[in-house]
């Protein structure tokens, strides 16, 4: 289930020799997990969605408090200079989709990217974990969701042995995925900038504080410094959006924020250092989190060598855009999971009623169920 496909970018070509994480036992038991799943569709008929109808699990990249009224805040503004001190760049992305469901239950497929760069190499290496296909079911979403756990830091936390709900489980074992990859690439990796897909918020049940606490802490033992990016943020300064705060600025550039409380409420935390990022010319910047365990001096050096190490576009590295990319289901590979399922396990595909156009015609906009 590891694989290398062709790619052609819509900037310039690389080439991808293959990488490996240290330790396959994951994939395996989730190739053995999988099939044994899939195999409860038999009996069960199936309404598997058309491509445009599947639905990507979009994770919420922050739960977080809208800073409203708060003067005591401080913008600082760092001015930038890319640094070519040699340093590994590694970027983790995971993606799953909704492709259909059954009498019984729902269907999904799950896949994790992790891409790296050296300063020295003309091209990028990557991995793919996946995808996995599962059908997830009442009787059998505990055990799927215990396996996610196993390999996971959750397995360590108290008071989360209980199993969420069916429509919650494609959001939970897909941060467990990721959690799992991004914990061993903390571990095997050393003085490398990891690049995550989100913020450094924790607290909600997707990230527990103290899960997320002794992942930056596996980082920083082995010198690693995590770089967390958010494509879009819902923080907003006295009704302005963060990431517009920046656009006075010259690039590149960091806007520093300082002076908001850690702990807004009882349950979310902020472990890491907010930031507003800008690092070319161009029309995008991103709020950027640093390890709040990191001294400022440390944490804009590591972005400075992040700019020497790796390709940028709009102010993105280009490691976490091909992550993003490689971790994505396309239409066409919805289709061909969906064939594979049909042709296999003899599937009796359905159409599934349009309750919205049935309902209002054209007026009936919209995934049913919304």
């Amino acid at each position: 289930m590891i694989q290398q496909t062709q790619y052609t970018p819509t900037t310039s070509k690389y080439n991808f020799p293959q990488s490996t994480l240290e330790d396959t036992t994951l994939p395996t038991r989730f190739i053995e997990l999988s099939l044994r799943s899939i195999k409860t569709i038999q009996n069960n008929e199936a309404a598997l969605y058309q491509p445009y109808e599947a639905m990507t699990d979009e994770t919420t990249e922050e739960v977080t408090p809208i800073f409203q009224g708060q003067t005591k805040l401080r913008l600082n503004t760092i001015p930038l200079k890319p640094s070519h001190q040699e340093t590994p760049v590694v970027a983790i992305d995971v993606s799953s989709i909704k492709i259909g469901e059954t009498s019984a239950g729902i269907l999904l497929a799950i896949r994790g990217a992790i891409v790296s760069k050296k300063q020295r190499q003309s091209h990028y290496h990557y991995l793919r974990i996946g995808p996995f296909p599962f059908h997830i079911t009442e009787q059998n979403k505990k055990e799927i969701y215990q396996l996610f756990r196993q390999y996971s830091l959750d397995t360590l936390a108290p008071n989360t042995t209980s199993t969420p709900s069916l429509i919650h489980m494609q959001t939970r074992i897909t941060t467990l995925l990721e959690r799992w990859l991004q914990t061993g690439v903390a571990t095997q990796s050393q003085n490398t900038l990891i690049l995550w897909d989100g913020s450094l918020t924790a607290g909600t049940s997707d990230s527990p504080t103290h899960i997320m606490m002794q992942l930056l802490e596996t980082a920083r033992n082995r010198l690693n410094t995590v770089l967390a990016f958010s494509k879009i943020t819902r923080l907003r300064l006295s009704g302005q959006r963060l990431t517009d705060l920046i656009e006075t600025s010259k690039p590149p550039c960091l806007l520093q924020i300082e002076g908001y409380p850690t702990a807004p409420t009882n349950t979310i935390h902020f472990l890491g250092n907010i930031h507003v990022a800008k690092l070319t010319q161009g029309n995008c910047s991103f709020r950027l989190d640093t390890d709040r365990q990191l001294p400022t001096e440390q944490a804009v050096e590591a972005i400075q060598r992040l700019m020497g190490n790796d390709q940028l576009s709009e102010s993105y590295p280009e490691t976490l855009r091909l992550a993003h990319i490689y971790s994505t289901f396309t239409a066409n590979e919805v289709i061909a999971i969906q064939r594979l399922l049909a042709q296999t396990h003899g599937i009796k595909t359905v159409t599934r009623p349009n309750i919205r156009r049935l309902l209002f015609g054209p007026y009936g906009k919209g995934p049913d169920g919304a």
